[in-house]
């Protein structure tokens, strides 16, 4: 529920109850940020009940919480809940009558008239629940801060905690000796995200794996000012390299997304971006607030220097890809870098804080600069890089095949995914 010009649109919606002897409120969610949830601050001003289900051997009434499932190692099939009560394992064959015996605890009874609700998928009969499923689910997810941030919110019902700063020197312990000419063998995607700057060009070239682990594989610089032809070219060639894949075949940059927000260099990025739209070079804006991490604008913008017609722009939702990046970045996760990166480079990737700030009385997100760092290049690279990724549709191993020698690439059109993205084809 955003914020609007008249403020918590929760709140709004109880005025519009007043003339209601007989309302009835009812305020449901999953929890995501414990700061701003407003499920969670419904239920903490509640009777908070619990549902309990009763042990089947000793018969204490037990909420049944995620510590309790427990399975053999790597073996999440044999996953049984285990009563913290008397330590006697139980499979899923007795969730149905532990479920259906179950009951609600208030446990603040002395608040009347605001009934609370707090109850996890744990205790869902349905087959997709079943504990082994979802112990498979949480292996599957363990690794991927946004794949645990989704089982965290949305089957245990709880709120995904947060840093409110990356670690530069923890970042630093994960260089690996790689780089453009040390590609790893998982590399099957480079992408690369760029900022401009008024006396240069920063670009970060990033590759992913089939699991959406990122490399970073280099930062490199080109200087001169956006106003020089020879500035893009410099970046047109580098955008057309190619390096040697460790499976015998050559790699290039799937996809490029290019800063055209400063304003100043806007028309420079679009006469760059627009010729080389077959390329996926695409001209990036990002965005804050609550919006898809990446999407096209509705309309062509702006006009190329010839006078012909302008093209699209991408708008980058900022803050969802920060937050995943700040998850990676945090939880040690799904990101590695180059031992060639410059120390000042971890330092721009940490160089901004999660912070929680109150508009019109209600608590918000917001990403802000750490004090004492006015630099953020490599942290607006890393940014757009994962845009530019999602403008990649892979078919892995036909990807891996083509590395080997052993098929050719299938490179859908961008015209094709823009259709298949949005229902129709790109003029």
């Amino acid at each position: 529920m955003e914020i609007g010009a008249e403020g918590n649109p929760i709140k709004l919606g109880e005025r519009r109850t007043l003339s209601f002897s007989n309302r009835k409120i009812i305020i449901g969610s999953t929890p995501i940020f414990a700061a701003t949830s407003h499920v969670l601050k419904a239920y903490a001003e509640s009777d908070q009940r619990v549902f309990e289900c009763p042990c089947p051997s000793c018969g204490a009434y037990i909420e049944i919480l995620w510590p309790q499932i427990q399975w053999q190692p790597d073996k999440p099939e044999t996953a049984q809940w285990c009563c913290p009560s008397c330590g006697v394992f139980h499979d899923e064959g007795h969730k149905a009558s532990m479920v259906s015996n179950g009951r609600w605890r208030v446990t603040k009874p002395d608040v009347q008239g605001h009934a609370g609700f707090r109850i996890n998928a744990l205790v869902s009969l349905l087959p997709n629940a079943c504990w082994p499923r979802l112990a498979a689910e949480f292996l599957q997810a363990k690794n991927d801060p946004t794949a645990l941030q989704a089982f965290v919110n949305t089957i245990l019902a709880q709120p995904w905690d947060e840093a409110e700063m990356v670690d530069e020197a923890d970042l630093i312990t994960r260089v690996l000796p790689i780089g453009l000419d040390r590609l790893p063998d998982e590399a099957l995607v480079i992408v690369a995200g760029i900022d401009v700057q008024d006396d240069r060009l920063e670009i970060s070239l990033v590759a992913f794996d089939r699991h959406d682990v990122a490399y970073v594989l280099s930062h490199i610089v080109i200087w001169g000012s956006p106003d020089d032809d020879t500035l893009w070219q410099e970046l047109d060639e580098l955008l057309k390299t190619r390096w040697r894949h460790p499976y015998g075949g050559s790699i290039g940059i799937d996809a490029t997304a290019i800063d055209s927000g400063d304003g100043e260099w806007t028309a420079r990025v679009y006469d760059f971006c627009w010729p080389r739209t077959s390329r996926r070079v695409m001209a990036i804006k990002g965005m804050y607030g609550s919006r898809p991490l990446v999407q096209r604008s509705k309309g062509k913008v702006g006009t190329r220097k010839d006078g012909r017609g302008g093209g699209y722009v991408w708008i980058a939702g900022v803050d969802v890809i920060k937050t995943t990046l700040f998850n990676r970045l945090q939880r040690g996760a799904m990101i590695r870098f180059s031992d060639t990166l410059e120390p000042v480079y971890f330092e721009q990737l940490a160089s901004e804080k999660l912070v929680v700030r109150y508009s019109r009385g209600q608590p918000v997100r917001r990403f802000e600069r750490v004090s004492g760092r006015a630099r953020a290049e490599a942290l607006d690279c890393l940014v757009y890089s994962f845009a530019a990724r999602k403008a990649v549709p892979v078919q892995w191993q036909n990807r891996e095949n083509v590395l080997r020698g052993q098929g050719t690439i299938e490179r859908p059109s961008y015209g094709k995914m823009l259709a298949d993205r949005y229902g129709r084809r790109n003029p």
